[in-house]
């Protein structure tokens, strides 16, 4: 068996990468494809209090847990089954409960810090950057964090300055210089997001002769 292809989708907080992602996904309704978020492998925090939860770094490489993301990807590359994260944006810390998830033929991997280590950098076939003014990534995350994560304008407006905008400073926007694509504002650039889904369908029927 032929080894999955995987394709990195990074960029800052808010600049459409999940959309980017989900539209790669739904163009190729006929191949065998699944969606790994980087989200689902921030590290457990079980040991902590809630307090000391709410004060982590999200922000920031050691946020995640890269060693088991890499450890998955290297299992689903190698055909075997894994049990990925489940986390909890609401108290900060993962489930207990994990998700069964079955080895597919192509592999999207999402999220903020995927391109700043190298390890991970190695298994992508393809690496995809979205490119997005910061001003438009900001709106996209208060809207995002109030709705979907029951935070506070107040508190996300704090995380913002004090780490978000820091830490994509540091360590995302650097990471574009390993990006074989930039895509410009996301998942409403549908002429590179259509130009990303034809070279992925050449690169399958290359592996397929």
């Amino acid at each position: 068996m032929s080894k999955p292809i995987v394709i990195g989708v990074s960029g800052g907080t808010g600049s459409g990468k999940s959309t980017v992602a989900k539209s790669i996904f739904q163009s190729l309704p006929d191949e065998n494809i699944l969606i790994i978020e980087q989200d689902a492998y921030y590290r457990d925090q079980s040991h902590l209090t809630y307090d000391e939860r709410v004060k982590t770094n999200y922000d920031h490489p050691l946020a995640f847990d890269t060693e088991l993301l890499i450890e998955h990807i290297n299992k689903l590359c190698q055909h075997e089954t894994i049990e990925k994260p489940i986390y909890n944006f609401s108290n900060h810390n993962r489930e207990v409960e994990t998700i069964k998830v079955c080895p597919r033929d192509i592999i999207i991997l999402e999220g903020i810090m995927i391109l700043e280590d190298e390890r991970l950098r190695r298994l992508m076939d393809i690496k995809i950057f979205v490119d997005t003014d910061a001003d438009v990534r900001i709106i996209r995350r208060i809207t995002r964090d109030i709705n979907e994560r029951g935070r506070t304008l107040e508190s996300v407006i704090n995380q913002y300055l004090t780490t978000v905008k820091p830490a994509h400073e540091q360590f995302i926007e650097p990471t574009k210089k390993y990006a074989d694509i930039i895509i410009p504002e996301g998942g409403y650039n549908k002429v590179a997001i259509d130009i990303m889904t034809t070279k992925v369908t050449a690169i399958i029927q290359e592996k397929n002769k």
